[in-house]
């Protein structure tokens, strides 16, 4: 295989090697072990990184697919490094992000101070597809809607960071950083060891704390449990696996019943009282009394129980106004209207479809923009413009015009690259990061995060849904 003598970092910042070729800092260590590797040796190591990752499991569903369901994550074994100054500016950057993005939910659905003070559309809310009338005039315990969030950065040619979305109703991923560092660790563990990376795996036992927190006073020894839609989610394994890591149970809406104003699991002993959820559920489906009646994954009457205090649920129905893909681009004014701070992490500039000179730039260079639907994700309903087609242009102009409330537009950003094995050779792949945080007593960044890596030459979608695959993210 060839190494880094011939690899070309190309017009991109890329996150290993300098425009002249030299390692950046901190990724040295790393640069040289690949280099002193024997012939085929780091093909024999991917292979073993691959086989490992089957051997846990760890697998994801695709729907639509006639080649069987499920699938091994793609994983890179050629880790992304982080410096530790890079890091703490995205630490704080986040931690101030969701903080404001708490304070702007609770205000949205109590006082509406923001909406009167016109920094955020009135009609921008109510008309927003996640916005939940239910959740009016109400407290989520403590204070606390967002408790688990991913925010998925980008890193332009300017080495920059920026926030390309913010994904707190029911992110996934966390469970391939935690996994994707074991096989690291004995893949290369001398450079590991010597790099002093910052440990990631702390994170189920963090989470435990905050579901912990939540719980109603007068209970001691709250039972927690993970909520999950089941065994043909997508993410079915990263439910079972941060349920077992924190010692919890794992729970389907028909293993719960609502009885004597209280949320209980059927066991084999009869009912036991549940005081905490991690709901991995959308809100649509979480209680069919009050969202979707035909709904087959909820507990009826699950919201009576949350809003009378005698359960609580992370993250609280609702969240999902905050991630509306349209409200995002409004997200550096909310920064500064609840703290009175400038944003620590930009936003990709953007464009709001439902504003006229907006629409008509968008409208006339869909060939140069990246085109998203509010509430879509997964990399679903969003137009590459530059790597479209004609027709498809057009039919996203059609819908872009009967709906323009639906809408934004970005220019396409070079994400940065990443060293990445490409049968024989080293090329790079673009990618982004998703560090997860979560909110409890204080604001906790995982070290890290998922960096998803578009496998495809040339590609810029990092989606697992539309074969994206995954790397291990190094903090020194």
């Amino acid at each position: 295989m060839e190494t880094f003598s011939t690899y070309d970092p190309g017009n991109y910042y890329d996150e290993l090697i300098d425009v002249d070729g030299n390692p950046r800092p901190g990724s040295k260590l790393l640069v040289d072990k690949i280099e002193s590797l024997p012939p085929g040796d780091l093909a024999i190591r991917q292979k073993a990184a691959e086989a490992l990752l089957l051997k846990m499991g760890i697998t994801f569903n695709v729907y639509g697919r006639d080649e069987g369901t499920e699938k091994i994550m793609p994983f890179d074994i050629i880790p992304r490094i982080v410096s530790g100054g890079d890091w703490q500016q995205i630490e704080s950057g986040l931690k101030q992000r969701i903080f404001a993005l708490n304070e702007f939910i609770q205000d949205v659905y109590n006082d509406k101070k923001i909406l009167r003070d016109k920094v955020v559309p009135e009609d921008l809310i109510l008309t927003s597809r996640t916005y939940r009338k239910e959740c009016e005039g109400f407290t989520p315990p403590r204070g606390i809607w967002c408790h688990v969030t991913g925010t998925d950065l980008v890193r332009d040619r300017d080495g920059r960071f920026y926030v390309l979305e913010d994904n707190l109703r029911c992110p996934s991923g966390v469970s391939y950083v935690l996994e994707n560092r074991q096989v690291l660790k004995r893949t290369f563990p001398q450079v590991f060891e010597a790099s002093r990376v910052r440990p990631v795996d702390d994170y189920p036992s963090k989470l435990l704390e905050v579901l912990g927190y939540l719980a109603p006073d007068h209970v001691h020894a709250p039972t927690i449990g993970v909520l999950t839609p089941g065994i043909y989610n997508s993410a079915y394994f990263e439910h079972s696996f941060l349920s077992q890591q924190m010692g919890v149970e794992l729970v389907e809406g028909q293993d719960l019943v609502v009885s004597d104003g209280f949320v209980h699991m059927l066991t084999t002993k009869g009912l036991q009282r549940v005081d905490v959820l991690y709901r991995r559920i959308d809100d649509d489906f979480i209680d069919p009394a009050v969202f979707r009646p035909d709904s087959m994954l909820g507990v009826r009457g699950l919201i009576d129980v949350y809003k009378a205090g005698r359960i609580a649920m992370a993250n609280a129905p609702g969240t999902g106004i905050a991630d509306d893909k349209v409200i995002y681009a409004y997200v550096p004014k909310i920064i500064k209207y609840y703290t009175g701070e400038e944003a620590i992490l930009p936003n990709v500039p953007t464009y709001i479809c439902r504003e006229d000179q907006d629409r008509a730039y968008v409208l006339a260079h869909l060939d140069q923009l990246v085109v998203k639907a509010a509430n879509e994700s997964g990399g679903y309903g969003m137009l590459v413009g530059p790597h479209a087609t004609e027709t498809e242009r057009a039919a996203f102009a059609e819908k872009i015009t009967a709906e323009p409330r639906n809408y934004m537009a970005q220019p396409t950003i070079s994400l940065s690259r990443v060293p990445t094995i490409v049968g024989d050779r080293i090329e790079g792949r673009h990618v982004d990061l998703r560090p997860y945080v979560l909110f409890g007593e204080e604001i906790y960044v995982q070290p890290g995060g998922l960096t998803r890596v578009a496998l495809t030459k040339g590609s810029l979608v990092v989606n697992s849904s539309q074969g994206g695959g995954s790397k291990d993210t190094w903090v020194l």
